[in-house]
């Protein structure tokens, strides 16, 4: 059954989170049944992308069909109006954004989940069927990790510096400057990782590297407008964490939904942000590696 948290509890920025579940069998509730559930997704979206890759490894498409939604919202607070019916119909009297990702349940009418993370791990255990291990047992904790050094040391650290980067203020710049040394240390540590090995964990993707893949995506597509030219080079010298980014480029399962100029198009909808002196710098050729869309 999905958790629903009410808007009232929750920031007025935030969208109520549905937290449901796939078990293990028809006890839970929701189980994995082919052709049951559909996942509608934004590729545009760092965390709608991130899902579509691992659909795309998993090989999902003849049993749990994805829903592409364009990169823009078309309704009010983030909204899709697509979306509208399934939110209001597992939730009474839903007010809030119909946001994207959603995985619904077909029998139902219903939402299963919004939460990002948790579809991801749900794919991976429920729905891999004869499809690679993307969440070894023996991995789970590390990928955890991996997960959290994303989200904290590169995603939010560049939010952070570049948010602050081009304030005069001296305790803005010292703020960001803790930011960018987080940022560095975070790709310091994923590029020494990466030194000698095709992937993250060893000779095979798992969700380790749809998370990283996904944060640089982020880094070189939308934080590099707010960082400046001196920021860019120091991220560029990670040589080999680059040098994966792009490989994982070519992939076909990470290709096949990666649209860089869709992925700008939505920044660009919503951030009115200063430009740095970086915005020029690209590091990776990501139109050239991803020739899937």
């Amino acid at each position: 059954m999905s958790v629903v948290v009410p808007s009232s509890l929750l920031p007025a920025s935030a969208a109520p989170a549905f937290r449901g579940r796939i078990g293990r069998s028809a006890d839970s509730g929701h189980y994995a049944v082919p052709h049951r559930y559909r996942l509608h997704v934004a590729p545009a979206d760092p965390g709608c992308l991130s899902i579509a890759v691992t659909h795309a490894l998993l090989g999902l498409d003849a049993t749990l069909p994805l829903r592409l939604l364009p990169e823009v919202p078309d309704g009010p607070g983030g909204s899709y109006t697509a979306l509208r019916p399934l939110y209001e119909a597992s939730a009474h009297l839903y007010t809030g954004p119909a946001a994207a990702p959603v995985l619904g349940d077909a029998w139902t009418g219903r939402i299963v989940s919004t939460h990002a993370p948790d579809i991801l791990r749900d794919l991976a255990l429920r729905f891999r069927g004869d499809g690679p291990d993307l969440l070894p047992e023996e991995h789970r904790e590390e990928i955890d990790a991996l997960a959290a050094l994303c989200a904290d040391g590169v995603h939010r650290a560049a939010q952070r510096a570049g948010e602050l980067g081009l304030d005069p203020e001296a305790g803005a710049r010292r703020a960001a400057e803790e930011a960018l040394g987080t940022l560095f240390a975070a790709l310091a540590s994923l590029d020494a990782r990466l030194t000698g090995r095709p992937y993250l964990l060893g000779h095979a993707p798992t969700l380790a590297d749809v998370h990283v893949w996904g944060a640089l995506v982020q880094l070189d597509t939308v934080h590099r407008w707010h960082l400046d030219a001196a920021a860019l080079h120091r991220v560029a010298d990670h040589r080999a964490l680059w040098a994966y980014a792009q490989r994982l480029a070519a992939h076909p399962a990470f290709a096949r939904h990666l649209d860089v100029d869709a992925v700008l198009r939505r920044h660009r909808a919503h951030c009115r942000g200063r430009e740095a002196a970086g915005a020029a710098i690209r590091i990776v050729d990501w139109g050239a590696a991803g020739a899937g869309r």
